[in-house]
C-alpha cells in the first residue's frame, strides 16, 4: 500500500499548474502504451504537462522531467441487470447526452464510479480527493484536469469539423433591432411551439425558435428556418452553446455555420453575458461526430453469413474504429506482419522509449514502436466476458491508436479529418513518413522498395532510352474489355432492368453479375508497350510517336499489389470498378526482369530540344475538380500536364498520380538549367545540418527555388534519385555509397489483402485478411476471426511475400 502524501510534503513541491483554454489534457491513455482509466492503477496525469501515464510509465516521466505531483484517475463499470438496461428509453432525437438522446458510449448500461487521487512521486505517497483543505492552486488544478475535454476528444471534433468556418459577411455590418428584447440565462423556449430543445436565437431581433426537423422526424419543427423567410434576418446562434470562447452561429443564405468575430457585442445588445455563459447544449460538430462515430460501425462483411471463430492473443489484436479509420487499421495490421517493421519499432520499443523527448506524443518513431508493442504483445488481445447464457462476440476491447493516427494525419488535408479515405493513398503518405523519420536508422520500406526500369523507344529514329526509377506499389490497370463473361453480365443486366420496368418500387431486382477479369490480362496490360503522343525526339527534333514499356530492375522482399479500381463516373465522382480479378496465391513475375540497353540498341541523345512555351493552367477547369475534393497542387499539376485538354483528360490524370509523393506539392515548371540557379549558402548550411551532403543540399534548393522546408520533403521524395550519395559522416569523409533496393527471386506467394466495401473512396469501409500460422484471418476494426472464405478476388492492394 503506498505511504499516505501529507500536507507538509505538498507544500514542499512545486506547485501545479492550471490548464489554459485549448491546452490538450491527455487523458485517455498512456503516451508509452494503452492502458487508460479502466486499467488497474488507471492513469497518472502530469499536473505540470498534462500527460498522461500508467504507472510503468510515469516513474520514466518523473525521471526524466522531476515533475512531482500527478493527478491518479481511474474509473471503474459495473454493468447494470439485465432488467434496467431493457427498460431504457431508445433514442427520439439528435442529440448527445440529453434526455433523449443518443448513447454512444454506451454509458447508460454501466454505473461508473470515478475515484481520484493525488501522487506524488518518486514514493507514490497519495491522498485521497477530494480534500478541501489542499492549498487553492492545487485545487484549481485538479479541477480544470478533472473538467477538461481529453485530447482525443478535442482532435475528435477538430477532426470532424471538415469544412473550415469563415466569417460570415453579415458580421460586420449586422442590422440589430433595438426593440427592448432581452433574453434570459435560462428558461429558454421557442416563441412558436414551446419547444425547449434545439433552440435557436436571431441575432437581430432576438426571437427565439427552435431548429430544424431532422431526417427521423425528431428535433425541432423548422420555425427558425420559418422565420428567416418570412423576415430574411440572416444570422442566428444556437442557445447552449454559448462559451466565452464562442457559438455555433448559422447564415441562413450562406447556408453553413459560420464565424461572428462580433459575437460578444451581438450578445450584449439582447442583454447576454458572453463571457458568463456555460455550455449546456451539444454544437453540431460534436451531434455529428458522435452520431456518425455510431452509425458507421460496420457489422455486416463479406464473411458475415458465416459463424466466425474468433481469435486472440499475440499479433490477433483488434483496433476500435475512431470515425473512419478503418483504411488505417488494415494498412496497419498489414505492415506489421513484415519482419522489418516489427524489428525497426516491435522489438525497439525499450530503446526508443529511452530516448523519447519530455513529449513523446508527436514523436513518430515512439508512437509507431506503442502501436507495435500493443498489437503484438497479446497484452490487449483477450476473450470479452460473455453474460450466462449469452453467446460471446467476435469482438475485443482492442487497442484505439489516437495519438498515432492524429501525429500521421497533422498538417494533411484529409488524413486530419475523420472522413472516410482510401488505403492505398494511406499507405503512400505513411511511406513518407517513414522515411522521413529513418535517416541514418533503418528504413523498414526498404523491405517494400524496387526499382522499374523504363524503355523508351522513339518511331521515327529507332533509339532508345533507357531510365530508371523507385517504388513502392506496382499499381496495375483492370482491362474491362477482357472481361470472361461479358454476355452474362449484359444478360443479367438486362433482366434487372425487365424487374423494374414490371414491379415498379413492389420488388427489388436482384443481385447484379460481377465482370470478371484474368489477373493475367491485367498483368499483361502493365507489361504491354505503350503509346507515348506527341513525343519531343532529341533525335529528330520534332514531335511524334515513342513507345514506352516497363520492367523490373529489382524484386522487393515483399511486393505490393494495387488495383486502379477507382474511375470517373459519368458525375465528375469517382467511382469503384465492381469487378472480380482471380489474383493468384503464387505469382511469379521472372519474365518481367529487364534486360538493359541490348546489342544494336543505340540510345536517344541527352537533353531535349528548346522548350516550347508552356500552356497557361485554365483555372476553371482546375475549380472543377478542386470542388471534387482534390488537392488544389495537384490539380493544377494534373491541368498543366495534360496541357489544358479539358476537365476529362485531367480527371484522368489525377486518378493515375494522386498516389505520387509530391501529388500534393507545388507545381515546379521548367526553368533555365538548374545549374545557374544560385543557392543561399545560409539555407545550405541549414539543410546539411540534418545530415544531408552539400551536393543533395544544392540539388534540393534549386529545384524548389530555395524553400527550405519544401527542400527537405523533395529529398524525401526523390531518394531513389540521391541513393548514391551517402550521408555525411561525422568527419566529413563521403562514406561508401548506399546499396539501393533489395534483390532476388521474383517469385511470391500471397500473405494478405485488403478489400474495400462501398461506392467510391469517400465512403464504405475496409477490412483485411492475412495468411498466419497456416490460415487466414479477417480483421475487421475491434473483430479478429478465422476467415472461412477470404474474398481474394475483391481486393484492393495486395501483399506477397517472395519465396
Amino acid at each position: 500500500m503506498a505511504a499516505p502524501l501529507t500536507f507538509e510534503q505538498i507544500l514542499g513541491l512545486r506547485s501545479p499548474r492550471v490548464p489554459q483554454g485549448g491546452e490538450k489534457v491527455h487523458k485517455d491513455e498512456c503516451v508509452f502504451c494503452f492502458e487508460n482509466l479502466e486499467s488497474g492503477d488507471g492513469l497518472f496525469v502530469c499536473m505540470y504537462s498534462f500527460l498522461g501515464f500508467c504507472k510503468e510509465h510515469v516513474q520514466r516521466h518523473f525521471n526524466t522531467t522531476g515533475n512531482p505531483l500527478y493527478l491518479n484517475m481511474k474509473i471503474i463499470k459495473t454493468k447494470k441487470p439485465k432488467e434496467e438496461v431493457e427498460s431504457l428509453e431508445k433514442p427520439t432525437k439528435l442529440a448527445i447526452g440529453v434526455e433523449g438522446g443518443f448513447d454512444v458510449e454506451d454509458e447508460k448500461l454501466y454505473d461508473i464510479q470515478e475515484l481520484n487521487k493525488l501522487v506524488a512521486l518518486p514514493e507514490f505517497s497519495e491522498l485521497a480527493l477530494p480534500n478541501p483543505d489542499l492549498p487553492t492552486q492545487i485545487q484549481m488544478s485538479v479541477t480544470a484536469i478533472i473538467a477538461a475535454e481529453s485530447a482525443a476528444r478535442q482532435e475528435d471534433i477538430a477532426a470532424w469539423d471538415g469544412d473550415q468556418k469563415f466569417i460570415s459577411k453579415h458580421a460586420e455590418k449586422l442590422t440589430q433591432l433595438s426593440n427592448g428584447v432581452k433574453v434570459s440565462p435560462i428558461g429558454w423556449r421557442c416563441s412558436r411551439c414551446n419547444l425547449k430543445d434545439n433552440l435557436w436565437m436571431n441575432l437581430t431581433d432576438g426571437t427565439i425558435l427552435c431548429g430544424r426537423k431532422y431526417f427521423d422526424g425528431s428535433g425541432g419543427n423548422n420555425h427558425a428556418v420559418e422565420f428567416n423567410k418570412e423576415t430574411g434576418y440572416p444570422l442566428a446562434v444556437k442557445l447552449g452553446t454559448i462559451t466565452p470562447s464562442g457559438a455555433d452561429v448559422y447564415s441562413y443564405d450562406e447556408d453553413a455555420m459560420v464565424e461572428d468575430p462580433l459575437l460578444a457585442k451581438h450578445l450584449a445588445h439582447f442583454g447576454i453575458n458572453m463571457l458568463m455563459m456555460e455550455k449546456t447544449d451539444k454544437t453540431m460538430t460534436e451531434l455529428e461526430i458522435d452520431l456518425n462515430t455510431r452509425v458507421w460501425e460496420w457489422d455486416a462483411i463479406q464473411e458475415s453469413g458465416s459463424k466466425l471463430k474468433p481469435l486472440y492473443g499475440p499479433g490477433y489484436t483488434g483496433l476500435r474504429n475512431l470515425g473512419n479509420s478503418c483504411y488505417m487499421n488494415s494498412v496497419l495490421q498489414v505492415l506489421f506482419t513484415i519482419p522489418d517493421f516489427v524489428q525497426r519499432y516491435s522489438n525497439q520499443v525499450d530503446e526508443l522509449f529511452r530516448s523519447a523527448p519530455s513529449d513523446a506524443t508527436g514523436d513518430f518513431n515512439v508512437q509507431m514502436a506503442k502501436f507495435g508493442h500493443g498489437i503484438l504483445s497479446g497484452k490487449y488481445s483477450k476473450a470479452p466476458p460473455t453474460d450466462e447464457g449469452e453467446e460471446g462476440d467476435v469482438g475485443q476491447d482492442g487497442i484505439a491508436p489516437r495519438m498515432l493516427k492524429t501525429l500521421v494525419g497533422k498538417g494533411h488535408q484529409e488524413f486530419a479529418t475523420n472522413r472516410q479515405q482510401d488505403a492505398f493513398e494511406y499507405l503512400l503518405h505513411l511511406f513518407s513518413l517513414i522515411e522521413r523519420n529513418s535517416v541514418s536508422k533503418p528504413n523498414p520500406c526498404d523491405s517494400l522498395k524496387f526499382e522499374l526500369e523504363e524503355r523508351i523507344e522513339c518511331a521515327q529514329s529507332k533509339q532508345v532510352r533507357y531510365t530508371r526509377r523507385n517504388d513502392f506499389v506496382l499499381s496495375l490497370p483492370i482491362p474491362l474489355e477482357a472481361a470472361t463473361n461479358i454476355d452474362e453480365v449484359n444478360a443479367s443486366e438486362a433482366r434487372r432492368e425487365d424487374t423494374k420496368a414490371e414491379a415498379g418500387d413492389r420488388k427489388q431486382p436482384g443481385p447484379a453479375t460481377r465482370l470478371k477479369v484474368p489477373f493475367s490480362a491485367c498483368l499483361e496490360r502493365f507489361s504491354a508497350s505503350e503509346p507515348v503522343e506527341d513525343f519531343l525526339s532529341p533525335a529528330t527534333r520534332a514531335k511524334g510517336i515513342a513507345h514506352r514499356t516497363t520492367r523490373f530492375s529489382s524484386y522487393p522482399d515483399y511486393l505490393i499489389l494495387h488495383f486502379r479500381k477507382f474511375m470517373l463516373g459519368d458525375d465528375w465522382i469517382p467511382k469503384k470498378l465492381d469487378v472480380s480479378v482471380d489474383v493468384p496465391d503464387d505469382l511469379d513475375l521472372t519474365s518481367l526482369r529487364s534486360q538493359g540497353l541490348q546489342a544494336g540498341e543505340v540510345e536517344l541523345p541527352e537533353g531535349d530540344t528548346a522548350a516550347e512555351p508552356e500552356p497557361q493552367i485554365d483555372e476553371a477547369v482546375v475549380e472543377q475538380l478542386v470542388a471534387m475534393g482534390f488537392h488544389p497542387e495537384g490539380c493544377r499539376k494534373a491541368v498543366f500536364h495534360t496541357q489544358n485538354s479539358g476537365t476529362e483528360a485531367a480527371m484522368n490524370w489525377v486518378l493515375e498520380h494522386m498516389g505520387d509523393p509530391d501529388f500534393s506539392q507545388p507545381l515546379q515548371k521548367k526553368q533555365k538549367r538548374s545549374e545557374e540557379i544560385p543557392v543561399s549558402e545560409e539555407s545550405m548550411v541549414m539543410i546539411q545540418s540534418m545530415g544531408f551532403t552539400a551536393e543533395q543540399a544544392k540539388k534540393a534548393l534549386r529545384a524548389t527555388d530555395n524553400n527550405v522546408e519544401r527542400a527537405v520533403e523533395w529529398i524525401f521524395s526523390h531518394m531513389d534519385e540521391l541513393t548514391s550519395e551517402a550521408m555525411e559522416t561525422d568527419d566529413g569523409a563521403a562514406p561508401a555509397a548506399q546499396p539501393g533496393c533489395r534483390d532476388g527471386s521474383g517469385k511470391y506467394k500471397l500473405m494478405a489483402f485488403i478489400s474495400h466495401m462501398g461506392k467510391s473512396t469517400s465512403s464504405g469501409h475496409y477490412v483485411c485478411h492475412i495468411l498466419k500460422e497456416g490460415r487466414w484471418v479477417i480483421y475487421n476494426d475491434r473483430k479478429v476471426a478465422q476467415s472461412e472464405k477470404p474474398p481474394k478476388d475483391l481486393g484492393y492492394l495486395y501483399f506477397y511475400k517472395r519465396v
